[in-house]
């Protein structure tokens, strides 16, 4: 995927733009099919947007958890960085690329979410386990917490809250803060929904220090014991995840007007997720938890009201 800086140069005929987001958005479909029901509710050219980070986030997690993280190393995750900067200075080098450097033309998006998130993988090349929950919230931070700093940014801010005239002096509020919340939320449920995957491969994302307090061992996460010190330990996961998720539901009244639906369809579908592991009895070792499209559908006219009056 990626060229040595001491290679020789290579000619290489890259697709169209809109090819380019046509790939981005089908890699979206595919791999992140919730996500991808709340990009249809956005305009066109925030949509491609989307799809175009989403496709570059994909293909940086890929790095340590798809097919070829067998061989990734530091120095890996060195190139894919200068083959980001290589992006951010207009240059694409992938088909991929080519619809992200057409979003950083139209949006103002910058570069540092993007290292954050190389550094999210760097975490994951040698850690399989995290002690505290400080230690997951920064993990949580640099792998998703991230993309909704880069969503932000696309989504935009309403910049007519401050039209009174006791306003007009003060900032337009971003909320970063809730933005980041989004993606702490949807990673800690991406961590509770993918327990039995993460288990067969040796890793535990949910904090030594919670399975310690519920009497829980890595002996019992690795059998996939499900039980009641099992159950209350994930009481308390889920809880924690939803406490970010109201944290999150606040900043989005300050987003544009355009994004704010999609943003609280994208933040409800998510958060189903749990209300399914509930239902399964908190088995997550033997079933994964998933949300029927008929009941996503049924969230939408929901996501809507709340964006109209919330």
């Amino acid at each position: 995927m990626l060229q040595l800086p001491d290679s020789p140069p290579r000619m290489k005929t890259l697709v169209s733009v809109d090819e380019s987001y046509k790939l981005c958005r089908h890699l979206t479909a595919k791999y992140a099919k919730t996500f991808y029901l709340g990009t249809l509710l956005m305009s066109p050219a925030k949509r491609q947007a989307i799809w175009a980070i989403y496709a570059w986030c994909r293909r940086t997690d890929e790095l340590v958890d798809g097919p070829a993280s067998a061989i990734t190393t530091p120095e890996t995750l060195d190139l894919w960085e200068q083959h980001l900067e290589a992006i951010f200075a207009g240059h694409p080098k992938e088909n991929y690329d080519v619809a992200l450097v057409d979003t950083l033309q139209r949006f103002d998006l910058d570069i540092q979410p993007f290292r954050d998130m190389i550094a999210g993988q760097r975490m994951d090349l040698h850690r399989s386990r995290y002690e505290t929950f400080e230690d997951l919230y920064l993990y949580c931070y640099r792998v998703a917490g991230t993309v909704g700093l880069m969503s932000t940014s696309v989504m935009e801010v309403d910049t007519t809250t401050n039209t009174a005239p006791w306003h007009q002096n003060q900032p337009v509020y971003i909320p970063t803060e809730e933005a980041i919340a989004l993606g702490i939320a949807n990673q800690l449920t991406n961590i509770l929904r993918d327990v039995g995957e993460d288990a067969r491969r040796g890793r535990i994302y949910i904090p030594l220090e919670d399975l310690a307090r519920f009497n829980y061992t890595e002996q019992d996460f690795c059998k996939g014991v499900v039980d009641e010190r099992w159950r209350s330990l994930m009481r308390f996961q889920i809880d924690r995840a939803r406490q970010f998720y109201i944290k999150a539901e606040h900043g989005i009244t300050y987003l544009a007007p355009d994004a704010r639906w999609p943003v609280w369809a994208a933040s409800m579908l998510y958060g189903q997720i749990l209300d399914v592991i509930e239902r399964n009895d908190y088995d997550v070792f033997s079933q994964r938890a998933y949300v029927p499209q008929w009941k996503k559908l049924r969230t939408l006219p929901i996501a809507w009201m709340r964006s109209q009056v919330l």
